[in-house]
């Protein structure tokens, strides 16, 4: 991403340096990652020392320094989704796309990666796929999403539906509008 678009980012935002994380999210979004010069151009904007712009960048999930792929496979590995199995939903994903316990593949078209929890312990093993939740997983589950991705197929909604709908929908909770 050219520095004009992350200073159009940064837009009205100079000098607040409260900003900084909502800045790193658009940046995150337009860009795929935060970028070394990106991260230079928003610690220079927003007033802040580059180490904070390095430690939000790497302390929240959501954000990384380094480049996605087009499809991001997150797992989650808290002790609900473990003791169901996701370890081996990691183990199962990392190896079908060839690579070692995670990250991006070489042709850039799959990242996989871990998170702690996504707070949604009683529909785990949960798998999210480029932000759709996709709740109890098994391999043959994943393996089917993993195969519709390749043959560029949009896995059904079914085990697709975003958690708060999901739970909106399982425990009559209102839906926001």
């Amino acid at each position: 991403m050219p520095d004009n678009s992350v200073e159009t980012i940064i837009g009205k935002r100079r000098s607040q340096p409260h900003q900084l994380i909502e800045v790193l999210q658009d940046i995150q979004e337009a860009q795929g990652y935060i970028s070394q010069e990106a991260a230079t151009v928003v610690s220079h904007n927003l007033g802040v020392p580059l180490i904070e712009v390095y430690r939000a960048a790497s302390f929240y999930k959501a954000l990384s320094l380094e480049p996605r792929g087009k499809h991001v496979i997150t797992l989650c590995t808290g002790t609900a989704c473990h003791v169901r199995g996701s370890h081996v939903l990691l183990d199962q994903a990392s190896s079908k796309l060839g690579m070692d316990n995670g990250g991006t593949t070489k042709d850039g078209l799959f990242t996989v990666e871990r998170v702690n929890c996504l707070g949604a312990c009683a529909i785990g093993p949960v798998v999210v796929l480029n932000g759709a939740y996709h709740h109890h997983m098994t391999s043959a589950k994943l393996s089917s999403v993993i195969d519709a991705v390749l043959k560029d197929e949009v896995p059904q909604a079914g085990d697709a539906a975003p958690a708060l709908q999901y739970r909106d929908k399982d425990y009559g909770i209102p839906k926001r509008e």
